[in-house]
């Protein structure tokens, strides 16, 4: 299942994260969109650099290690 390889690389990416006092959990992933929905939290949510977090960051490692995602964003 799709969630499962998603939930499986943001428990990877989760301890860069945590080192700022933030954090991320997986909200809902969309097979057939390939569309992965996320919500920062911590000092991350609502953090001016969020959004640069979510697409160079998250997004880019998800698409690198899931070819089937091609999209994620926030909640």
């Amino acid at each position: 299942m799709l969630k499962e390889k998603v939930e499986e690389i943001i428990a990877e990416i989760r301890p860069m994260l945590q080192v700022d006092g933030g954090d991320i959990e997986v909200v809902d992933v969309d097979e057939e969109k390939g569309i992965a929905k996320v919500r920062l939290t911590g000092t991350c949510h609502g953090c001016p650099y969020a959004q640069i977090t979510i697409k160079n960051g998250v997004e880019r490692y998800l698409k690198e290690k899931i070819p089937e995602i091609k999209s994620v964003e926030t909640v």
